[in-house]
């Protein structure tokens, strides 16, 4: 049966472990109404042993598509039917898009952090160094992204040598440097764009407790929850511009509703929805 729109009813939803914190469905499912989509976006804690047996189901079932988010965004790779050019070259996948009974993943990571940094902070990242904190899938959309923008040079700072080494492997002009994450305190302060893309802040830790941060710099911390978290809080005080996940989550958000439906993205509501849902907890 298809809505007046002549769209079949459908689900989407983020696979992701454990899962315990998203706003994506508050984001999705607003968006699904505003544009008048019977769609319904779910939450699916799903553990790495059975990432496989999920993904098998967004194709059994018919799903519209799904969003992948830590631990399973570079995994997935190995468990679709193709990539776009962005998720190839960043080696992760935060997308998927169901074309028939094939499964197409996409990064659309990389292009909201560009989007965010234009849109949001008004930063244009041109010749600046910066520091990322972080190995993971986010950190390397991240230095993707800085990469496209034309960035000076970027610092990668991990706790595993090789996997910092992956993620400077995504640049391919910026000059990348990685350095163990002991070393964050000492690099911090020289940066002129700090990021932090761990999972370190959501938990209200900060990720850098013994770096100095300088008035000038533009901070920001991929985690959303809390509103301001700690490495937030803290460049704020020193006359940092910084800023909270929220932003790059609802432009990624709107890429991979574009991906699905088609259609521009009704990004005012989707922040709203994500705003209202952070306030909410």
């Amino acid at each position: 049966m298809l809505s007046e729109g002549g769209v079949a009813p459908g689900f989407a939803g983020v696979l992701g472990w454990p899962l315990k914190t998203t706003l994506s469905p508050a984001i999705h499912n607003a968006a699904f109404s505003e544009a008048g989509l019977p769609w319904l976006y779910f939450a699916w804690p799903v553990p790495p042993a059975a990432l496989a047996l999920a993904v098998g189901g967004l194709r059994a079932l018919q799903a519209v598509g799904a969003n992948v988010t830590m631990p399973h965004k570079e995994t997935v790779l190995g468990l679709i039917d193709e990539a776009s050019t962005e998720a190839r070259a960043v080696g992760a996948v935060n997308t998927i898009t169901r074309d028939g009974g094939r499964l197409i993943g996409d990064n659309t990571d990389v292009g909201g952090f560009r989007e965010f940094l234009a849109a949001d902070a008004g930063y244009d990242a041109a010749g600046a160094s910066a520091v990322v904190l972080g190995s993971g899938g986010a950190a390397r959309a991240v230095v993707k992204a800085l990469d496209d923008l034309g960035c000076h040079s970027v610092v990668i700072t991990a706790r595993r040598p090789q996997a910092g080494a992956s993620v400077a492997g995504v640049a391919r002009r910026v000059s990348t440097s990685v350095e163990p994450w002991s070393a964050a305190g000492a690099l911090v302060p020289a940066a002129d764009l700090v990021i932090n893309a761990t999972s370190v802040g959501a938990d209200g830790r900060d990720p850098i407790p013994g770096a100095a941060l300088r008035s000038g710099q533009v901070v920001i911390d991929l985690n959303y929850g809390p509103a301001v978290t700690p490495l937030v809080e803290r460049a704020l005080a020193a006359g940092c511009s910084a800023w909270g996940g929220v932003g790059m989550l609802v432009h990624q958000a709107a890429g991979s509703f574009r991906n699905w439906s088609g259609r521009p993205a009704p990004l005012a509501i989707m922040r709203e929805a994500a705003e209202d849902a952070l306030a909410g907890r």
